[in-house]
């Protein structure tokens, strides 16, 4: 690059650089806001001039145990105000979050544990079930604080050498914390579900949390001090980075334990909750509840939700239940949500069969993306926007990971060709909204014909007796592979293999019909995800019940 009178005397310096990082965003609405409730978690309340002074508090004991930048702090909690807490008070030391999957075996959990080369632990006594085997004869054992939550009556023990509340009353309120030297600094580990062997390590930067944070501010239509429901687990994603959003505009976080119909209505009616995140499994909770257990909501909530695309009939249901519905898209490798299905307002005067092929769609990058396309994975050349021609989704920008942690095949093959390849397969509408066509594991290909799963999916959900579908290939001696369903029925409903079969036919080409239908509850992941591996083997097995 030449020089330019603009390159000349006008350095990056102090007074007009700074790095990018959320933990800005704790600092200013304590400042601002400081007597605004924060959080709030069955009868506690605490502001954010509290939460920022419990940040601080957490980070001068950490410092005092030796905990310094590129050390992990590892924490399998619950939806509590100490994972808020960790957020910040965690990379206020340098040191990097790695938020643990409370789904996990203990296998699992030492696997990262070890990994990660964790320094501390912190852990609810719910968990020590799988916290205790887990560091049974670690060589490198960690540090154990241990969080006792008066909102947790349950089993379990303390396993470690203090409680967290004493280890926060040792700490310094007024105690110095710095931004990273770097915004490209490590601020958090996420382990991928390790469906296919051990889990991956994805690495964010502080720059990509304090972007996805903004981005979710301005896709979510966050207006200052929302007030927001915790039913996403805080450790998927860093809860899609809302720890980090609701500072931006001093928000209130509601905390939920255990999601459940009756207390998700109670506490929105309650607090006036204007926000939350969910899978479809939790849409699936708020329309089925009964009469008891639901509560007048006083104002129309906005539900974000990922995943497979909404179908018809859950989005009548949820409308109807007092919510808006918006349908993202992401990965754990770009901070969670990176893409939206950004609604027309000319599409609401479209007929209901075109309105849902609309909001089938997975959409358009965020403001904080800064390209989406569908390409071949093999030229790397863009597909043509016809709705049509399938390739592999594909991501570049600040809110891609830096990558998978001592794993540098798998950080190079990821972004192979100068993009972060996600492993989805899709199309590109003339518009240029991405659609969702399936993963390129669960394509099937019968007597070469490529068959989407998701489409299957969604002729079945559209029977007025299915709750949940998931379609997998089943090998078969003359096609090569051929669909299986796997069907969850709504309680009380009625419906036979051939019935949905039939039902099918009618909307699908006839390769495309599944040969099997086995129902019974689907197998999914803690964040209400199928987890069709497991179906792959039962179907590979014959198709035993799910």
């Amino acid at each position: 690059m030449g020089d330019t009178i603009y390159d000349r005397d006008l350095d990056r310096v102090a007074a007009n650089y700074q790095p990018l990082s959320p933990l800005l965003y704790l600092d200013r609405a304590a400042r601002v806001f400081p007597e605004h409730v924060a959080v709030i978690h069955g009868g506690l309340r605490r502001t954010y001039a509290d939460l920022y002074d419990r940040a601080r508090r957490l980070a001068s004991s950490l410092k005092a145990r030796g905990i310094a930048r590129g050390d992990t702090v590892a924490v399998l909690l619950a939806n509590t105000p100490e994972m808020v807490e960790c957020h910040y008070g965690v990379p206020m030391t340098g040191a990097v979050l790695n938020t643990l999957n409370t789904r996990l075996d203990a296998a699992a959990i030492r696997f990262c544990l070890e990994h990660g080369e964790a320094k501390i632990l912190i852990t609810d006594r719910e968990f020590s079930r799988i916290a205790g085997p887990a560091l049974e004869g670690m060589e490198k054992r960690p540090l154990v604080i241990d969080v006792d939550d008066l909102e947790y009556d349950g089993p379990g023990e303390t396993l470690g050498e203090l409680g967290y509340e004493a280890f926060l009353a040792a700490g310094d309120p007024e105690a110095d914390w710095a931004l990273p030297a770097d915004e490209w600094d490590a601020i958090s580990l996420n382990y991928t579900s390790g469906t296919t062997g051990d889990p991956k390590g994805v690495v964010y930067h502080h720059r990509g949390a304090a972007l996805l944070a903004l981005g979710n501010v301005v896709t979510g239509g966050l207006g200052q001090h929302p007030v927001y429901l915790w039913t996403l687990p805080m450790f998927h994603c860093n809860g899609w980075c809302f720890p980090w959003t609701l500072s931006v505009v001093a928000g209130t976080h509601v905390r939920l334990r255990q999601v459940r119909s009756e207390a998700m209505y109670r506490l929105m009616a309650e607090h006036g909750v204007t926000h939350l995140c969910g899978a479809p499994v939790v849409m699936q909770l708020l329309i089925n509840a009964s009469d008891a257990e639901r509560r007048p909501l006083p104002r129309r909530v906005s539900f974000f939700t990922a995943a497979a695309p909404p179908p018809e009939a859950v989005l009548a249901g949820m409308s109807e239940a007092g919510f808006d519905v918006t349908h993202l898209y992401g990965l754990t490798e770009s901070y969670g949500p990176a893409v939206v299905n950004a609604w027309h307002a000319d599409w609401d005067a479209l007929a209901a069969d075109q309105r849902a092929a609309k909001k089938a769609r997975q959409g358009v990058r965020y403001p904080v993306l800064e390209a989406l396309d569908v390409r071949d994975p093999e030229t790397m050349e863009s597909v043509p926007a016809d709705g049509k021609t399938m390739g592999e989704v594909m991501m570049r920008g600040n809110v891609v990971m830096r990558g998978y942690l001592k794993n540098p095949k798998a950080t190079e093959a990821a972004f192979k060709g100068g993009w972060f390849r996600t492993g989805d397969l899709g199309v590109k509408h003339p518009d240029g909204y991405v659609q969702l066509k399936d993963r390129s594991k669960d394509i099937i290909i019968s007597g070469g014909e490529n068959i989407s799963s998701i489409e299957v999916e969604d002729a079945l959900f559209k029977h007025p007796a299915v709750a949940a579908a998931a379609v997998v290939a089943r090998p078969d001696p003359k096609w090569g592979e051929t669909p299986c369903a796997f069907v969850e029925l709504k309680p009380g409903a009625n419906a036979s293999e051939n019935d949905l079969i039939q039902w099918c036919r009618g909307r699908l080409a006839s390769y495309k019909l599944p040969r099997h239908v086995i129902f019974g509850e689907l197998p999914k992941t803690s964040t209400g995800k199928v987890q069709k591996y497991i179906l792959r083997e039962r179907a590979r097995e014959g198709g035993k019940e799910a």
